[in-house]
């Protein structure tokens, strides 16, 4: 459970301090300037108070120089990433020749068993640490395509936490849901993610032993794996309202969204959309929750 909120500075819009906590976190902030305009615009328009940074991301430098200057109260992670742009190190298992990321989750989990391969894993993650460190003071860890949950991996992800005193990890437990949409049903990423969620819970169990292991901080509930990809409004009220009957926990939603339409199909705006949802804020709030971040 996440047990290091002050309560004096979180964001409590009742007046009354709850024990369900709901964090709100953009991932990919720094990959592109689409993703940095929407964490902008999702912090000073909406309920958005929460964000993690891809240290090897396009836009990082626009990230550090424009947008956070413009977010001072915002939680800052760091977003481990594997899976794609340029590896901060020379890190040849991991790479191809222009050091560039070409591996998969699968992949990782395939190699993890690999010690060298462990080492540069563990040298690029504290090079991306370290960069965002210089930076601001992180609150918080996650990873592109939750790379992270691999239970090795994860090892090394709460050593480095620990050692560069960052009190959360975030871990993947996902109680099931539906939403009554078909078009949110019916496709080809649902079965997918129900897939991806049986393997992270499972996951979870092992890597909440490494979090206790390290005494460090993580969520009990995740959402955003059933609807990755479509999350918007009704997917994370959904998703909030199944564990609505339950008290004293931490849940996190982690979304990915970008501030421009690039088509009539593109999923990341509309996520983009529920960061400004007023309607949802307040339905937030009715279910019992208390919107906060990891800063507070």
């Amino acid at each position: 459970m996440l047990n290091s909120i002050d309560s004096g500075t979180a964001f409590i819009k009742t007046g009354v301090h709850g024990v369900k906590k709901f964090i709100l976190n953009s991932d990919n902030f720094g990959l592109s300037q689409d993703d940095n305009r929407a964490v902008l615009n999702g912090y000073n328009n909406g309920f958005l108070k929460s964000t993690s940074l891809t240290a090897n991301g396009e836009a990082f430098d626009s990230a550090v120089n424009e947008i956070l200057p413009e977010c001072q109260k915002i939680s800052i992670g760091v977003h481990l990433n594997l899976t794609s742009g340029k590896a901060l190190t020379r890190a040849n298992l991991l790479t191809d020749d222009n050091r560039n990321f070409n591996l998969d989750f699968l992949f990782l989990w395939f190699r993890s068993s690999d010690k060298e391969v462990l080492q540069q894993i563990e040298k690029e993650f504290r090079a991306q640490i370290e960069k965002v460190a210089a930076i601001v003071k992180p609150t918080h860890i996650d990873s592109m395509s939750h790379i992270h949950a691999i239970p090795k991996i994860f090892e090394i992800t709460c050593k480095l936490a620990k050692e560069y005193n960052i009190p959360y990890v975030r871990t993947h437990f996902e109680e099931f849901y539906i939403v009554p949409d078909a078009k949110s049903n019916i496709n080809l990423k649902y079965p997918i993610n129900l897939c991806k969620i049986v393997i992270l819970n499972i996951l979870t169990k092992i890597n909440k032993k490494t979090i206790n292991k390290y005494d460090l901080n993580t969520n009990d509930y995740l959402v955003g794996i059933t609807y990755s990809g479509m999350m918007n409004n009704k997917t994370l009220e959904a998703g909030l309202k199944t564990l609505s009957d339950e008290d004293d926990f931490t849940v996190e939603a982690f979304i990915h969204p970008r501030s421009y339409l690039r088509n009539i199909n593109d999923w990341y705006a509309k996520e983009f959309k529920l960061t400004q949802d007023k309607l949802l804020e307040d339905n937030i709030y009715r279910m019992g929750y208390e919107i906060t971040n990891f800063k507070a």
